[in-house]
């Protein structure tokens, strides 16, 4: 089993707190890097797909 490779997202301002993505072929991961907890939500690409679409219509 491979490490996850996290990428940085590109809306992160200097500082600490920001949003990273780890994507397989079967599932996308996200973490913030300000969480104490170090939570990880994970997804099927089609529902992080889905969410990604309904987040982009909400800004109208």
């Amino acid at each position: 089993m491979t490490a996850d490779t996290w990428q940085k997202s590109s809306y992160c301002a200097q500082g600490e707190s920001c949003v990273h993505i780890s994507a397989t072929p079967t599932s996308v991961h996200l973490t913030e890097s300000a969480d104490p907890t170090q939570a990880v939500i994970s997804a099927p690409p089609a529902a992080f797909g889905a969410l990604l679409r309904t987040l982009k219509l909400s800004r109208g």
